[in-house]
């Protein structure tokens, strides 16, 4: 069964599952400590700001850093009294507005109070109490302060530490989690990369290379994103707001129920978000591969757009991409607009009026049982819980383009491929039998019909014929990047289709009309940084080619650097590192496709004769543009439209009159022309 893409992109976290679940760990020690702050606060206003509206008794030598004067006597808060202390007399203090009133007797806290002329008067709502008062002067005030002032300090310190801690939890997690993240990437372009070169040539035939580029770059790094910020971005919100969810159910389960509502409207917006977002993103990929393969297409072939003067054509062509990407960029830019800042603040706003509503219809008041220090914290904590909210619904744009890029990097991760056996099996000897073979790249097309011949062991077998005759496809076939519909075809009388790619591969060499370079030096290009090839060896093999005749002239000889295609060497010092190559790496089978096609003549001769080098012991099959090249071959098979139309050697065909005779014949003639002109 095909897992979704969600799930396959936990399983990629799942490998580092040790490290991500160190840095939650983490993540949930500093938000554990940060959440502290809010309890802190209501202790430190309950008990240490306000608690000094409170019944105070009057006590008789007493030692305790509780202990106030005031006025000839001394006072401890009935909630600091401990059993050494002598009760004398009790008083009370009582807050009404800005100031603190003080009276010898004890009094209700709670209920509307007021204060004129002396008189103190408390409505508790059953009746009015009354009792003679003095307001308390600034220094008198905060004599009953003093003995609180430890205590907040101590608080206030015991936060600071607490911060201090979850700072370093949280740099922990981060660093943890960012790892993690980038070993993921690390591990997914690594299997995406290797999945292509497993992949067979029909699918990059289909495609155009800056599409897949962009599989491997642009998609990759949006799945980064998910994993650096996104998901981070998720754990750190659900952690947090489970610590608030906690927190609140501490302060009032009540509320807090209420305060549940959020996750379902939460979790339902992330759905319709992803169903609406979805199509636009997809739309979005899609073109930026599109604007990646037109942008390669432009620069490899710059050079013929400016010679055809074609430079507004191929703007307007990439306008019309780039337009369509800034369209449905627009479309999600709205989206996310119209929806994710509105949705929290409609939120924020309804929490808030939900709170005030309970709080103001059901508590405050007469008769109130809430403390400011319980309101400071509720206050704190929702406010508090709307951040993580806001976090999550500002990544769920970066989460649709990263889940949208997943699918399109999975999607190429699934294509079928290549069986991947590199057990090694004995060098070829050279037979080759192409037995009744057809093949049609597409369904009932076929552009081989029954081709059947042998090329035996040591032999040169040369194929000619006219664009489209089929001779590039007879090397497809043999490399085994594609298989016959028809017929076999055997090496040494074993089926390739019995063996793996690889091996099928492993004893051949090809050298192409266009030789590619590889970014490195000239000896690199060579070697392939192969280990079985010696830096001797691929110095050797240079030599017996003839290319150290222009290398030992380069400023740093065989370390010379070679740029991208190897563009600062001639096309006949391109051929003849690739005539290298194979040679370095001794094929038992050389395949030879139009290898002397783009040769001037007068670098033809140094050509021929590497040629001559690289053929010694091997069978040398050679798809043929120039005829005088391959008049010494063992066989010339010619083609016509997919059809094997004759075989002999240059004389016998030469005497049978028929289509080789007149290709031969046509060239000869542009020969003598170009002699003559």
């Amino acid at each position: 069964m095909k897992k979704s893409t969600e799930r396959r992109l936990v399983d990629y976290a799942w490998m580092y599952k040790r490290t991500i679940l160190i840095g939650l760990l983490c993540l949930t020690f500093a938000v554990a400590l940060e959440l502290t702050g809010p309890f802190i606060a209501k202790r430190m206003i309950d008990e240490h700001i306000l608690g000094i509206e409170a019944t105070w008794v009057q006590v008789e030598g007493a030692e305790s850093r509780y202990a106030v004067d005031f006025r000839g006597e001394t006072y401890v808060r009935e909630d600091r009294m401990d059993a050494s202390m002598e009760r004398v007399g009790e008083a009370s203090i009582v807050q009404t507005g800005r100031t603190y009133y003080f009276t010898d007797e004890t009094v209700p806290f709670e209920g509307q109070k007021s204060y004129e002329d002396g008189v103190l008067a408390i409505d508790t709502g059953d009746e009015i109490v009354e009792a003679e008062a003095t307001p308390l002067g600034l220094n008198e005030l905060y004599s009953f302060f003093a003995p609180e002032t430890r205590s907040i300090v101590w608080l206030l310190g015991l936060y600071f530490v607490l911060l201090l801690f979850s700072a370093v939890f949280q740099y922990a997690e981060t660093f943890l989690l960012q790892k993690s993240s980038n070993r993921i990437i690390q591990r997914m372009r690594s299997d995406v990369f290797n999945k292509i070169q497993k992949l067979p040539v029909s699918y990059f035939n289909d495609r155009p290379a800056g599409k897949i580029v962009a599989r491997v770059t642009n998609d990759t790094e949006a799945i980064r994103e998910l994993y650096v910020k996104v998901l981070a971005t998720f754990f750190t919100s659900a952690i947090y707001m489970a610590g608030i969810y906690v927190a609140l159910f501490l302060l009032d389960p009540r509320l807090a129920s209420f305060c549940l509502l959020l996750i379902p409207i939460l979790f339902i917006w992330m759905k319709v978000y992803k169903k609406m977002a979805g199509s636009y993103n997809e739309t979005i990929r899609s073109t930026n591969s599109d604007l990646n393969g037109n942008i390669n297409e432009a620069v490899h072939g710059m050079s013929i757009i400016q010679a055809f003067r074609k430079e507004d054509q191929t703007t307007e062509e990439f306008e019309e991409l780039n337009t369509k990407h800034f369209t449905y960029q627009r479309k999600l830019l709205n989206l996310n607009s119209l929806t994710s800042f509105n949705l929290v603040n409609l939120l924020r706003n309804v929490t808030f009026v939900g709170f005030i509503w309970y709080y103001g219809g059901s508590s405050i008041g007469v008769g109130s049982i809430v403390s400011i220090g319980l309101l400071y914290a509720f206050v704190d904590y929702l406010n508090r819980l709307f951040q993580p909210v806001t976090d999550v619904v500002n990544q769920l744009a970066q989460l649709e383009q990263a889940r949208v890029a997943a699918t399109r990097v999975f999607e190429l991760m699934d294509e079928q491929a290549e069986e991947d056996d590199h057990s090694s099996i004995p060098r070829y000897k050279g037979d080759i039998v192409f037995n009744h073979v057809s093949f049609a790249y597409e369904e009932d097309h076929y552009v081989l019909k029954d081709i059947h011949f042998h090329a035996k062991e040591g032999q040169t077998v040369a194929f000619v014929g006219h664009t489209g005759s089929g001779k590039s496809s007879i090397m497809n076939l043999l490399f085994r990047f594609y298989d016959p519909q028809l017929g076999e075809i055997l090496i040494d009388g074993q089926r390739t289709v019995d063996l793996s790619r690889q091996q099928v591969r492993s004893h051949m060499g090809i050298v192409l009309q266009d030789p590619f370079l590889f970014t490195g030096t000239i000896l690199s290009n060579v070697t392939m940084n192969d280990p079985r090839i010696s830096r001797e060896q691929g110095i050797a093999a240079l030599k017996k080619v003839g290319a150290d005749r222009f290398i030992e002239k380069l400023p740093k000889g065989y370390d010379e650097p070679v740029k991208e295609k190897g563009s600062t060497l001639s096309a006949g010092e391109r051929q003849l590192l690739s005539f290298a190559r194979a040679l370095a790496f001794d094929p038992a089978i050389l395949i030879l496709d139009e290898a002397t096609a783009n040769i001037d003549t007068e670098t033809e001769k140094l050509i021929q004769d590497a040629l001559q080098v690289l053929k010694e012991g091997r069978t040398t099959l050679v798809i043929a543009h120039r005829l005088s090249t391959i008049q010494q071959a063992d066989q010339i098979l010619v083609l016509d439209h997919g059809v094997l139309k004759e075989t002999g050697t240059h004389e016998e065909l030469i005497k049978e009159e028929g289509i080789y005779h007149s290709m031969y014949k046509m060239q000869q003639g542009k020969l003598e022309e170009a002699a003559i002109s």
